[in-house]
Protein backbone atom coordinates (compact mmCIF):
# COMPACT_ATOMS: atom_id res chain seq x y z
CA UNK A 1 0.00 0.00 0.00
CA UNK A 2 2.92 2.06 1.01
CA UNK A 3 4.54 1.54 -2.56
CA UNK A 4 0.85 2.71 -4.64
CA UNK A 5 1.10 5.86 -2.85
CA UNK A 6 4.71 6.84 -3.36
CA UNK A 7 3.90 6.31 -7.09
CA UNK A 8 1.04 7.76 -6.93
CA UNK A 9 2.86 11.02 -5.66
CA UNK A 10 5.44 10.70 -7.70
CA UNK A 11 2.81 10.58 -10.85
CA UNK A 12 1.57 13.22 -9.65
CA UNK A 13 4.76 15.70 -8.79
CA UNK A 14 6.14 14.34 -12.68
CA UNK A 15 2.32 15.66 -13.89
CA UNK A 16 2.72 18.96 -12.03
CA UNK A 17 6.56 19.61 -13.44
CA UNK A 18 5.81 18.92 -16.72
CA UNK A 19 2.45 19.93 -17.02
CA UNK A 20 3.13 24.00 -15.82
CA UNK A 21 3.85 26.06 -18.89
CA UNK A 22 7.70 26.83 -18.87
CA UNK A 23 7.22 29.43 -22.02
CA UNK A 24 5.22 32.32 -22.73
CA UNK A 25 4.49 31.40 -26.50
CA UNK A 26 3.65 33.41 -29.15
CA UNK A 27 1.06 34.98 -29.67
CA UNK A 28 0.76 36.19 -25.12
CA UNK A 29 -2.59 35.70 -25.84
CA UNK A 30 -6.14 34.93 -27.77
CA UNK A 31 -7.89 37.44 -29.88
CA UNK A 32 -6.62 39.88 -31.96
CA UNK A 33 -4.85 42.68 -30.23
CA UNK A 34 -2.39 45.31 -31.23
CA UNK A 35 -0.26 48.12 -30.48
CA UNK A 36 0.57 46.70 -26.95
CA UNK A 37 1.81 48.87 -24.52
CA UNK A 38 3.98 46.49 -21.96
CA UNK A 39 4.45 48.36 -18.22
CA UNK A 40 5.57 46.86 -15.08
CA UNK A 41 3.59 47.93 -11.59
CA UNK A 42 4.70 46.76 -8.89
CA UNK A 43 5.38 42.76 -9.56
CA UNK A 44 2.80 42.36 -12.48
CA UNK A 45 3.67 42.49 -15.53
CA UNK A 46 0.55 44.68 -17.91
CA UNK A 47 -0.14 44.93 -20.91
CA UNK A 48 -2.70 47.37 -22.70
CA UNK A 49 -3.41 46.79 -26.47
CA UNK A 50 -5.75 47.98 -29.36
CA UNK A 51 -8.72 46.00 -29.51
CA UNK A 52 -8.00 45.14 -33.24
CA UNK A 53 -10.76 45.39 -35.76
CA UNK A 54 -12.85 47.97 -37.98
CA UNK A 55 -12.63 51.61 -36.32
CA UNK A 56 -16.68 51.25 -35.89
CA UNK A 57 -16.21 48.43 -33.20
CA UNK A 58 -12.99 49.73 -31.69
CA UNK A 59 -14.94 51.63 -28.82
CA UNK A 60 -13.29 49.78 -25.89
CA UNK A 61 -10.40 48.52 -24.72
CA UNK A 62 -8.76 45.82 -22.32
CA UNK A 63 -6.03 44.76 -20.62
CA UNK A 64 -3.84 41.52 -19.25
CA UNK A 65 -1.48 40.98 -16.01
CA UNK A 66 0.68 38.71 -15.19
CA UNK A 67 3.13 37.82 -12.68
CA UNK A 68 5.56 36.03 -14.59
CA UNK A 69 5.21 36.47 -18.57
CA UNK A 70 3.36 33.11 -19.20
CA UNK A 71 0.01 33.07 -17.37
CA UNK A 72 -2.07 36.26 -18.48
CA UNK A 73 -5.26 37.48 -17.03
CA UNK A 74 -7.52 39.17 -18.96
CA UNK A 75 -9.43 42.38 -17.74
CA UNK A 76 -12.21 43.26 -19.99
CA UNK A 77 -13.26 46.97 -21.18
CA UNK A 78 -10.97 48.86 -18.61
CA UNK A 79 -12.57 51.67 -20.56
CA UNK A 80 -15.05 51.92 -23.05
CA UNK A 81 -16.11 55.03 -24.91
CA UNK A 82 -19.74 54.84 -23.13
CA UNK A 83 -17.42 56.81 -20.57
CA UNK A 84 -15.61 59.39 -22.83
CA UNK A 85 -18.04 61.50 -24.09
CA UNK A 86 -16.22 63.14 -26.71
CA UNK A 87 -15.13 59.66 -28.44
CA UNK A 88 -17.15 57.51 -30.78
CA UNK A 89 -14.91 55.16 -32.47
CA UNK A 90 -10.88 54.35 -33.68
CA UNK A 91 -10.16 53.84 -29.58
CA UNK A 92 -6.42 52.81 -29.85
CA UNK A 93 -2.59 52.80 -28.97
CA UNK A 94 -2.87 53.43 -25.11
CA UNK A 95 0.64 54.75 -23.05
CA UNK A 96 0.35 54.32 -19.55
CA UNK A 97 1.77 56.07 -16.04
CA UNK A 98 0.83 55.86 -12.12
CA UNK A 99 1.65 59.12 -10.88
CA UNK A 100 0.51 59.73 -7.32
CA UNK A 101 -0.93 56.32 -6.23
CA UNK A 102 -3.35 56.94 -9.75
CA UNK A 103 -3.12 55.35 -13.07
CA UNK A 104 -3.18 57.51 -16.20
CA UNK A 105 -4.30 56.01 -19.50
CA UNK A 106 -3.61 58.06 -22.59
CA UNK A 107 -5.49 57.24 -25.77
CA UNK A 108 -5.99 58.42 -29.31
CA UNK A 109 -10.05 58.39 -31.11
CA UNK A 110 -11.73 58.63 -33.54
CA UNK A 111 -9.01 58.88 -36.08
CA UNK A 112 -9.72 62.98 -37.00
CA UNK A 113 -8.49 63.65 -40.27
CA UNK A 114 -8.13 67.60 -39.79
CA UNK A 115 -8.77 70.42 -37.27
CA UNK A 116 -12.59 71.02 -37.69
CA UNK A 117 -13.24 66.97 -36.61
CA UNK A 118 -13.44 66.20 -32.94
CA UNK A 119 -10.96 63.91 -31.15
CA UNK A 120 -7.35 63.19 -30.66
CA UNK A 121 -5.47 62.21 -27.81
CA UNK A 122 -7.29 62.18 -24.21
CA UNK A 123 -6.93 60.98 -20.99
CA UNK A 124 -8.46 58.49 -18.74
CA UNK A 125 -7.66 57.99 -15.05
CA UNK A 126 -8.37 55.15 -12.71
CA UNK A 127 -7.75 54.18 -8.70
CA UNK A 128 -6.03 50.52 -10.50
CA UNK A 129 -4.51 49.38 -13.09
CA UNK A 130 -7.89 46.94 -14.19
CA UNK A 131 -9.58 50.33 -14.30
CA UNK A 132 -12.33 50.98 -14.93
CA UNK A 133 -10.90 54.33 -16.28
CA UNK A 134 -13.13 57.46 -16.54
CA UNK A 135 -12.01 60.41 -18.99
CA UNK A 136 -9.92 62.71 -16.74
CA UNK A 137 -10.47 66.20 -18.85
CA UNK A 138 -14.05 65.74 -20.28
CA UNK A 139 -12.29 67.10 -23.52
CA UNK A 140 -8.58 65.92 -25.96
CA UNK A 141 -5.75 66.90 -24.42
CA UNK A 142 -4.66 66.82 -27.65
CA UNK A 143 -7.16 67.83 -30.35
CA UNK A 144 -4.80 69.59 -33.48
CA UNK A 145 -2.58 69.12 -35.99
CA UNK A 146 0.54 70.55 -34.70
CA UNK A 147 3.93 70.22 -37.38
CA UNK A 148 1.96 68.22 -39.40
CA UNK A 149 1.65 65.28 -36.63
CA UNK A 150 -2.20 63.48 -36.71
CA UNK A 151 -2.81 63.69 -32.57
CA UNK A 152 -3.06 59.80 -32.69
CA UNK A 153 0.02 56.92 -30.88
CA UNK A 154 1.27 58.70 -27.47
CA UNK A 155 3.67 57.72 -25.34
CA UNK A 156 4.52 58.81 -22.31
CA UNK A 157 7.79 59.22 -21.10
CA UNK A 158 8.80 59.69 -17.53
CA UNK A 159 12.91 61.70 -17.83
CA UNK A 160 15.34 61.34 -14.81
CA UNK A 161 14.82 64.74 -13.45
CA UNK A 162 11.03 63.51 -12.95
CA UNK A 163 9.43 65.44 -15.71
CA UNK A 164 6.86 63.86 -17.97
CA UNK A 165 6.89 64.14 -22.09
CA UNK A 166 3.82 63.30 -24.56
CA UNK A 167 5.57 62.16 -27.67
CA UNK A 168 3.14 61.22 -30.35
CA UNK A 169 2.29 61.34 -33.74
CA UNK A 170 1.06 59.92 -37.12
CA UNK A 171 1.37 60.95 -40.93
CA UNK A 172 5.12 60.64 -40.75
CA UNK A 173 5.56 63.55 -38.35
CA UNK A 174 6.80 63.20 -34.42
CA UNK A 175 6.31 65.77 -31.73
CA UNK A 176 7.40 66.02 -27.92
CA UNK A 177 5.71 68.10 -25.37
CA UNK A 178 6.62 68.47 -21.49
CA UNK A 179 3.29 67.34 -19.36
CA UNK A 180 1.97 69.45 -16.97
CA UNK A 181 2.38 67.53 -13.39
CA UNK A 182 -0.93 67.29 -13.48
CA UNK A 183 -1.27 66.31 -17.01
CA UNK A 184 -4.14 68.48 -17.52
CA UNK A 185 -1.63 70.26 -20.34
CA UNK A 186 1.48 70.94 -21.26
CA UNK A 187 4.36 73.21 -19.79
CA UNK A 188 5.72 75.44 -22.88
CA UNK A 189 10.10 74.71 -23.74
CA UNK A 190 12.11 78.25 -23.24
CA UNK A 191 12.02 79.29 -26.42
CA UNK A 192 8.37 79.42 -25.83
CA UNK A 193 6.97 76.58 -27.96
CA UNK A 194 4.92 73.67 -26.61
CA UNK A 195 5.24 71.34 -29.33
CA UNK A 196 8.64 70.41 -30.96
CA UNK A 197 9.15 68.12 -33.48
CA UNK A 198 11.52 65.40 -33.52
CA UNK A 199 10.89 63.63 -36.37
CA UNK A 200 13.91 61.32 -37.68
CA UNK A 201 14.44 59.42 -41.25
CA UNK A 202 11.42 57.04 -41.98
CA UNK A 203 9.51 57.71 -39.56
CA UNK A 204 5.75 56.65 -39.50
CA UNK A 205 3.86 56.39 -36.09
CA UNK A 206 4.27 54.57 -33.28
CA UNK A 207 6.79 56.31 -31.01
CA UNK A 208 8.52 55.24 -27.86
CA UNK A 209 11.70 56.51 -25.91
CA UNK A 210 13.57 54.60 -22.61
CA UNK A 211 16.94 55.37 -21.59
CA UNK A 212 19.77 52.66 -20.81
CA UNK A 213 23.14 53.59 -19.48
CA UNK A 214 22.51 57.21 -19.48
CA UNK A 215 21.49 57.00 -23.08
CA UNK A 216 17.73 58.01 -25.24
CA UNK A 217 16.59 55.24 -27.52
CA UNK A 218 13.64 56.75 -29.18
CA UNK A 219 12.05 53.96 -32.09
CA UNK A 220 9.35 54.16 -34.02
CA UNK A 221 7.46 51.92 -36.23
CA UNK A 222 8.04 52.33 -40.22
CA UNK A 223 5.46 51.12 -43.66
CA UNK A 224 2.27 50.54 -43.52
CA UNK A 225 0.22 49.30 -40.54
CA UNK A 226 -1.82 46.85 -42.92
CA UNK A 227 1.34 45.67 -44.81
CA UNK A 228 4.00 42.67 -44.20
CA UNK A 229 6.77 45.51 -44.30
CA UNK A 230 5.70 47.13 -40.98
CA UNK A 231 8.59 47.40 -38.71
CA UNK A 232 10.50 48.85 -36.00
CA UNK A 233 13.50 51.21 -36.30
CA UNK A 234 15.78 53.42 -33.65
CA UNK A 235 18.29 55.52 -32.81
CA UNK A 236 19.84 56.67 -29.78
CA UNK A 237 20.62 60.67 -28.69
CA UNK A 238 21.81 62.52 -25.35
CA UNK A 239 18.78 64.35 -24.83
CA UNK A 240 15.05 63.28 -24.70
CA UNK A 241 14.71 66.21 -27.94
CA UNK A 242 17.60 64.68 -30.25
CA UNK A 243 18.15 65.05 -32.18
CA UNK A 244 17.87 61.54 -33.55
CA UNK A 245 19.50 60.03 -36.26
CA UNK A 246 18.23 56.57 -37.53
CA UNK A 247 20.65 53.53 -37.16
CA UNK A 248 18.32 50.94 -38.53
CA UNK A 249 16.00 48.25 -37.95
CA UNK A 250 15.62 45.86 -35.49
CA UNK A 251 12.41 44.37 -35.52
CA UNK A 252 10.61 43.03 -39.11
CA UNK A 253 8.84 40.16 -40.76
CA UNK A 254 9.81 36.58 -40.77
CA UNK A 255 8.32 35.32 -43.81
CA UNK A 256 8.49 31.73 -42.04
CA UNK A 257 6.68 32.67 -39.04
CA UNK A 258 4.51 36.32 -39.18
CA UNK A 259 4.74 39.40 -41.29
CA UNK A 260 3.65 43.30 -40.12
CA UNK A 261 5.86 43.09 -37.01
CA UNK A 262 5.72 46.43 -35.04
CA UNK A 263 3.84 49.18 -32.93
CA UNK A 264 5.46 47.61 -29.78
CA UNK A 265 6.68 49.25 -26.33
CA UNK A 266 9.88 47.86 -24.03
CA UNK A 267 10.33 46.87 -20.40
CA UNK A 268 12.96 46.23 -18.39
CA UNK A 269 13.04 43.93 -15.47
CA UNK A 270 13.76 47.02 -12.87
CA UNK A 271 17.48 46.94 -11.35
CA UNK A 272 18.24 44.56 -14.13
CA UNK A 273 20.03 45.15 -17.75
CA UNK A 274 16.93 42.53 -19.10
CA UNK A 275 14.77 44.12 -21.64
CA UNK A 276 11.87 42.64 -23.04
CA UNK A 277 9.80 44.26 -26.82
CA UNK A 278 6.47 43.47 -27.09
CA UNK A 279 4.77 43.72 -29.85
CA UNK A 280 2.40 43.04 -32.70
CA UNK A 281 2.52 40.55 -36.08
CA UNK A 282 0.30 38.61 -38.23
CA UNK A 283 0.13 35.34 -38.91
CA UNK A 284 0.72 33.92 -41.83
CA UNK A 285 -2.63 32.84 -42.55
CA UNK A 286 -4.26 36.17 -42.27
CA UNK A 287 -4.58 38.69 -45.33
CA UNK A 288 -6.97 41.23 -42.90
CA UNK A 289 -5.35 44.54 -41.80
CA UNK A 290 -6.88 44.03 -38.20
CA UNK A 291 -5.54 40.26 -38.06
CA UNK A 292 -3.36 41.20 -35.33
CA UNK A 293 -1.30 39.61 -32.29
CA UNK A 294 0.48 40.19 -29.70
CA UNK A 295 3.60 38.75 -29.01
CA UNK A 296 7.18 39.19 -26.86
CA UNK A 297 10.64 38.35 -27.38
CA UNK A 298 13.83 39.38 -25.41
CA UNK A 299 15.76 42.74 -26.46
CA UNK A 300 19.42 42.64 -26.50
CA UNK A 301 22.29 45.27 -26.81
CA UNK A 302 25.90 44.49 -28.16
CA UNK A 303 28.80 45.86 -26.70
CA UNK A 304 28.54 49.42 -28.35
CA UNK A 305 25.03 49.24 -26.60
CA UNK A 306 23.24 49.31 -30.13
CA UNK A 307 19.91 46.93 -30.21
CA UNK A 308 20.54 43.69 -32.10
CA UNK A 309 18.10 42.65 -34.36
CA UNK A 310 14.93 40.96 -32.71
CA UNK A 311 14.23 37.55 -33.50
CA UNK A 312 11.21 36.40 -34.54
CA UNK A 313 9.95 33.20 -32.57
CA UNK A 314 6.93 31.42 -31.73
CA UNK A 315 8.23 30.01 -27.90
CA UNK A 316 7.75 33.43 -26.80
CA UNK A 317 10.06 34.28 -23.46
CA UNK A 318 10.90 31.89 -20.61
CA UNK A 319 9.00 32.70 -17.20
CA UNK A 320 9.76 35.46 -15.06
CA UNK A 321 8.59 36.41 -12.36
CA UNK A 322 9.55 39.85 -10.49
CA UNK A 323 11.08 39.52 -7.34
Amino acid sequence: MKKKTLLLALVLVVISTYGQKKFSGNPLFPGWYADPEGVIFGKTYWIYPTFSAPYEKQVFMDAFSSQDLVHWTKHEKILDTANVKWAKRALWAPAIVKNKNRYFLFFGANDIQNDQETGGIGVAVASQPQGPFKDYLGHPLVDRFHNGAQPIDQFVFKDKDGAYYLIYGGWRHCNIARLKDDFTGFVPFKDGSVFKEITPEKYVEGPVLFIRKGKYYFMWSEGGWTGPDYSVAYAVSDSPLGPFKRIGKVLQQDPGIATGAGHHSVIQVPGKDEWYIIYHRRPLTEKDGNSRETCIEPLYFDAEGLIKPVVLTTTGVPARPLK
